[in-house]
């Protein structure tokens, strides 16, 4: 009779078989993935190193859209008091404007109106972690100072630049009016009109002041129309959130299907490999301390 004197390979080999299927299906039910290493699916790890980049876009696309929301968000809060301060500021000059007042009367008004012109000034140089919202591009420095030598009683330091940025793909979103639009327009200058209003009671007539008021009100008009942007914003925000989010669970679905174990079978094959390794294991004891003078008996 013939006798393989390398059985013992045989029995190494077994044991390496079922020490790799056992080890491979404790690694899918400890991830709950099927695919732990390209070598497990080629095809499915490829598919999924593209659906983990649009899982980390949609991830960063999100950090933007909060961060864009709350900058969005705090524009429109202080566009709102700048409302409210024009809206107090038109009142006293229809006040202003009477021809009855006293010069005394008009010389408290005006004072209050730069109390007015101030509050403007600090609400348009908002910002938010040093950037200045209302800057334009230059938003390291607050746009808007005092500066009594000027008709408007301000100067602008800010710039007509606008700030991009991109919410999804292929979807861009404009983030910010520059300060030089929102209060500085031909439509409607706020400070041109407040410090017109400021002169005309310190120094001019009634008719003036009237003047002067009615421009303020189409500031007025002007800022209240512009607010639009950023209420259109905030919606397109919201809208594009939502889609992400949809997106997100339709990417971990995508990568269940892809890499994700049947966590049943798998443990049924853990439980299976590991009794073959024990046998195999078993078998070896047996098998490997026989030497050859054993089977010539």
């Amino acid at each position: 009779m013939r006798v393989n004197p390398d059985i013992s390979s045989d029995v190494l080999a077994a044991i390496w078989q079922t020490q790799t299927q056992e080890n491979t299906a404790l690694q899918q039910v400890s991830s709950g993935k099927r695919v732990n290493v390209p070598s497990d699916d080629p095809l499915a790890a490829a598919q999924m190193i593209g659906n983990q980049d649009q899982s980390r876009r949609a991830d960063q696309y999100l950090q933007n859209i909060d961060t864009l929301t709350n900058q969005l968000q705090t524009a429109d809060g202080v566009l709102s008091s700048v409302v409210q301060s024009l809206t107090q500021a038109i009142t006293l000059g229809v006040q202003g404007s009477t021809g009855t007042l006293s010069a005394a009367n008009r010389q408290q008004i005006a004072q209050n109106l730069l109390g007015i012109q101030s509050q403007l000034v600090q609400l348009a140089n908002t910002s938010i972690g040093g950037s200045f919202l209302f800057a334009g591009t230059a938003t390291t420095a607050p746009p808007y100072v005092l500066d009594s030598s000027s008709p408007s009683g301000v100067t602008y330091n800010g710039n007509s630049g606008t700030n991009t940025v991109q919410t999804a793909d292929g979807l861009n979103l404009q983030t910010n009016l520059p300060g030089n639009q929102l209060f500085q327009n031909s439509a409607g200058d706020v400070f041109g009109s407040l410090q017109q209003l400021i002169t005309a009671l310190q120094t001019g007539t009634a008719a003036q002041a009237e003047t002067a008021t009615n421009q303020l009100r189409t500031a007025f008009d002007s800022v209240t129309g512009q607010r639009i942007f950023y209420g259109n914003g905030i919606n397109q925000l919201n809208s594009t959130q939502s889609f992400l989010r949809q997106e997100q669970v339709t990417l971990k679905s995508q990568e269940n299907n892809l890499v994700g174990a049947d966590l049943a079978k798998a443990a049924t094959d853990l439980t299976r490999a590991t009794t073959a390794h024990d046998a195999a294991l078993a078998a070896a004891a047996k098998i490997l301390p026989t030497s050859l003078l054993d089977y010539l008996k």
